[in-house]
């Protein structure tokens, strides 16, 4: 009898953690997911009931137990009786090409797109814009299907979820994936349906899907949500919409403390040349200033300095502020909750007890993914793949990887990701990848020149992309040359032996009547005598009347030279099944 094993994990985990807990790779733990009727991503969070489910599905020698919660995890601040109002924080959400960045565009004035590549956004953005006399943050949120991790980060960070849709396209798969994300996070919707000014616009065809297929029920239709006919292109409605997100945020009645240390979240983190680590908070409550010591999880520092979204400087921040600071030792990972330290010493006690407490957890109890693959019996002669993966920002960096373990090679090909980071491709990236038939890849992030004269002269591929679904292709496409080519065998025909007329040691000339399909020169026979296989031959040439002849059909006579490895003595009765052989590229 085996001994079960014992696996901790904390009362939920994404569906990514899972796998990489249990050694799975993450499709096959979607796959089961799946087959219990829960449609998960590998951001998506379980329970540790679910989970354990899961893993009894699966037939696993594992128990799971929890496990004490990270030292950093976010804990809900209770408000106290002095609270204050404060702005509404609002997503922008939709799927790519609705629209959602031209709207925000519109919202504040200026041009945030044109820095994104490709025309789509790629970084959580944080911005304020003031509408009578009232401020509201807006968070723009990527619309890219790989960009889901942060997405949903994004609907976690949020009062108001504007969704947008086009008005000539309708309701699509990432307007649902915001429409989820936004319940899961308790946020209120309120739909932009953009594009109203094309021709093919159908505002009402939007409403009916979202009604009839996702439970939004607009206003007018004495329903419960605040939907907006606009023009992100010629500006109407925008002053309406938001109008309206205002009043569905006084509903909410949204308070913050300001007489308490601040705190709040982390939206993004990358390395910047001449300032080192650059930090995007939103503070949640408390007001932060320029000289506060900070931890953020595992990363620590003193603010330095401290600007807004138009880099304007602040000497203070307070509740629903998105800033960007200076002065991190290193960069937090996105999503950390960010809280004052009173000096350095503390901030890196914490810091370091985070860390401490987060590689202890990161650890399984007498189990490895070697084990647990034993176990499920599905071992795999698959060819590994390996990649280092650099990005600008910690967001990006994660949803690239999380990207690159969703590519479903059906066990054939083995993804490494043997070393991430933010910021430039490095010399330590180089070193990283020598000899590992391994590829760097560069998501938004520079290669100098000395570093790849170093990649060059130790024969390691960088590979530099700025549109996510570009690597993601690259990288598919790199898998699948490492697939085996595939034998794939094509039924032409079959023919019964009539009679034999030559037999030579390696070559046979015989007769016969097509029983089905046709005969054809240079083709395999598989040769058969009372329904067993005897030889395999060539067809070298097929003659009708005794006249060479390209294809003979069923029910017609003909004769046949057949080249053999060996002698073969051919009888009359015997059946020739005529058929092709060649290899054929896999693909993913």
């Amino acid at each position: 009898m085996r001994q079960e094993k014992i696996v901790a994990i904390t009362d939920s985990v994404t569906v990514g953690e899972l796998a990489d807990t249990l050694g799975l790779s993450v499709t096959t733990l979607i796959g089961e997911l799946f087959k219990n009727g829960i449609a998960a991503t590998i951001n998506q969070r379980l329970d540790f009931e679910t989970a354990s489910i899961i893993v009894e599905e699966l037939g696993l020698d594992v128990r799971l137990e929890k496990k004490a919660a990270v030292a950093h995890e976010r804990k809900m601040h209770k408000l106290s009786d002095h609270a204050v109002s404060r702005p509404p924080i609002v997503a922008v959400m939709g799927h790519v090409d609705h629209g959602k960045t031209s709207l925000l565009d519109a919202i504040l004035g200026q041009k945030t797109v044109d820095d994104e590549a490709g025309g789509i956004t790629q970084h959580i953005s944080a911005y304020q814009t003031e509408r009578n006399g009232r401020m509201m943050t807006l968070l723009d949120t990527p619309g890219h299907e790989a960009f889901a991790a942060l997405r949903q980060h994004g609907a976690t960070l949020t009062d108001v979820v504007i969704i947008v849709v086009a008005a000539d396209d309708g309701v699509k798969p990432q307007t649902v994936e915001a429409i989820r994300f936004a319940r899961t996070a308790h946020a209120k919707i309120v739909v932009a349906i953009n594009k109203i000014d094309k021709e093919a616009a159908n505002p009402d065809m939007v409403k009916a899907q979202l009604a009839s297929e996702h439970g939004l029920n607009p206003e007018e239709w004495n329903g419960d949500t605040v939907m907006v006919e606009v023009s992100a292109k010629t500006g109407q409605n925008i002053d309406k919409l938001l109008d309206m997100v205002l009043l569905v945020a006084d509903m909410e009645d949204l308070r913050a403390d300001e007489d308490v240390p601040a705190e709040g979240l982390v939206i993004e983190a990358h390395m910047e040349k001449g300032r080192g680590a650059v930090v995007g908070l939103l503070v949640e409550n408390g007001h932060l200033k320029p000289g506060h010591y900070l931890v953020a999880g595992q990363a620590y520092g003193h603010i330095r300095t401290m600007q807004n979204f138009r880099g304007d400087t602040l000497k203070d921040a307070g509740p629903s502020t998105p800033v960007n600071v200076t002065g991190f030792k290193e960069l937090p990972q996105f999503g950390d909750v960010f809280r004052i330290a009173k000096n350095e010493k503390e901030a890196r006690t914490i810091a370091t007890a985070n860390r401490i407490e987060q590689e202890k957890l990161a650890a399984t109890t007498n189990v490895t993914g070697a084990d647990i693959l034993k176990l499920m019996n599905q071992q795999y002669d698959s060819e590994d793949f390996n990649v280092v993966v650099k990005a600008d920002v910690q967001g990006s960096l994660t949803s690239v990887v999380d990207s690159l373990k969703l590519i479903e090679t059906g066990g054939e090909v083995t993804l490494h990701v043997i070393g991430t980071g933010v910021g430039s491709i490095t010399e330590k990236d180089i070193h990283l990848a020598t000899g590992k038939n391994t590829v760097i890849y560069g998501f938004n992030v520079d290669l100098p020149p000395s570093v790849k004269r170093l990649a060059t002269r130790e024969r390691v591929e960088v590979r530099l992309f700025n549109i996510i679904y570009e690597l993601l292709d690259d990288a598919k496409q790199s898998m699948e040359n490492l697939l085996a080519p595939e034998v794939v065998e094509t039924e032409i025909g079959e023919l019964e032996i009539k009679g034999v007329f030559r037999t030579l040691r390696d070559e046979v000339i015989a007769g016969g009547k097509v029983l089905s399909g046709k005969a054809t020169a240079d083709v395999l026979a598989r040769v058969k005598r009372k329904g067993e296989q005897i030889a395999e031959v060539e067809v070298t040439s097929v003659q009708r009347q005794q006249q060479a002849a390209k294809d003979v059909f069923e029910g017609e006579m003909c004769g046949l030279n057949l080249k053999t490895t060996k002698k073969l003595t051919l009888e009359e009765g015997d059946h020739l099944e005529f058929f092709t052989r060649e290899l054929v590229k896999k693909t993913l």
